[in-house]
């Protein structure tokens, strides 16, 4: 009978019943290094923190500078304004307005206050400044943009000062140094329910969310082909237009004009906007949703120029917000409920434009087979008619 050795027991520390290594230590032979500390465990779990820490951090800075960038460097950039009346005092007025900055104004020039005015309901200018023998007159249009008719009154205001300390020019009648009030009419004037315009500043974001929504529900939850899609994104857009004109128009008396065409200018804002998501949708996916939403939303809200005017945004922010869904629904918007539809023309082809833009893409995707890559199953669930 064999001797064992006293004090030694036959499962010894490190070893198994059939003789092979403990588990950590056939661990630590095979990678030739020791298990994993419990440090470093430790560290592992926390970088995802870190990671999601890092991205939100983006995420605001990004958004931040979208939306506070606009807001905060808001000036006039080549605003067109009119100057009516004889040359020898609209010459002075507009040497004035132009000291501090040469590129603040695009002045157009009328031989009257008739012609200005016009011009104005045309939506050819902003405003116009009237000079006559009274003194200086200033016409606004406040459905245009309120935050354009206050500059225009502010800036307008601070002219008579100088002229006034001469006691010559225009709008001082009286002994010198007497500064002749300054005359502020209304041309368009805003709806007396809504006279700052803060309900069709604040319709917009409802109507991205609800072109953006049409889009994602229409690529995720309707199946049969481009026609269904392509239904339920303007059926989508119909609701939507309806409801939008009973709201803000029907209750809160927020805009004018025909109620019938202004809910067709909401539907076509919805209908570019979600025709776009979809098709983006389709064309790649959920990286094409999240590329929508970032353009309409993100993007295309804040240099919508909305709450102030294109021309007031700094550069290329009001050029790139007229030339998206949202900064050209809310100029449509303003011409058929303010203005008899004078200006619609481009905002309306801008709309146009990217209506057929999203209605391409989900016609050039859908004719698309499905990906070889993807699982069979799923591969050939997605062949559609």
């Amino acid at each position: 009978m064999p001797e064992q050795r006293s004090g030694a027991h036959p499962l010894a520390e490190g070893a198994l019943p059939d003789g092979g290594a403990h588990p950590a230590e056939a661990v630590a032979d095979a990678s030739g290094s020791a298990p994993a500390t419990e440090a470093s465990t430790a560290g592992r779990a926390w970088r995802p923190v870190a990671e999601l820490a890092v991205r939100i951090g983006l995420i605001a800075l990004v958004t931040l500078t979208l939306f506070a960038w606009p807001a905060a460097r808001m000036a006039p950039r080549d605003l067109p304004i009119g100057l009516a009346g004889p040359e020898q005092a609209t010459t002075g007025i507009a040497r004035a307005l132009t000291a501090s900055d040469a590129d603040a104004f695009e002045i157009h020039r009328y031989a009257d206050e008739a012609a200005a005015r016009a011009a104005i309901t045309e939506r050819e200018i902003y405003g116009a400044v009237v000079a006559g023998p009274d003194g200086m007159k200033l016409l606004t249009a406040s459905a245009a943009g309120p935050a354009v008719a206050q500059a225009l009154q502010q800036g307008v205001a601070q002219l008579q000062a100088p002229q006034g300390d001469q006691g010559q020019g225009q709008g001082q009648p009286g002994a010198p140094g007497a500064v002749a009030p300054l005359q502020v009419e209304d041309v368009v004037p805003l709806p007396a329910e809504d006279p700052r315009g803060a309900a069709l500043a604040s319709l917009l974001l409802p109507l991205s969310l609800s072109g953006v929504g049409a889009g994602a529900l229409a690529h995720l939850g309707v199946r049969g082909g481009r026609g269904p899609r392509i239904a339920a994104v303007l059926a989508a857009a119909v609701t939507a237009g309806l409801v939008g004109v009973a709201v803000v128009q029907g209750w809160l008396g927020a805009l004018g004009g025909n109620w019938l065409v202004n809910a067709g200018v909401l539907a076509l804002i919805v209908t570019a906007v979600g025709c776009l998501v979809a098709g983006l949708a389709r064309l790649w996916g959920t990286a094409g949703l999240a590329v929508g939403a970032v353009l309409v939303v993100l993007i295309g809200n804040p240099f919508s120029g909305v709450t102030s005017a294109p021309e007031l945004l700094p550069e290329p922010a009001g050029l790139i917000g007229s030339l998206l869904p949202l900064g050209a629904g809310a100029s449509l918007l303003r011409s058929t409920s303010y203005f008899d539809g004078a200006g619609a023309a481009v905002p309306l082809e801008v709309l146009l434009v990217w209506s057929l833009l999203g209605l391409s893409l989900l016609v050039v995707a859908g004719n698309r087979p499905a990906t070889a890559a993807a699982p069979a199953g799923r591969a050939s669930s997605r062949v559609e008619a």
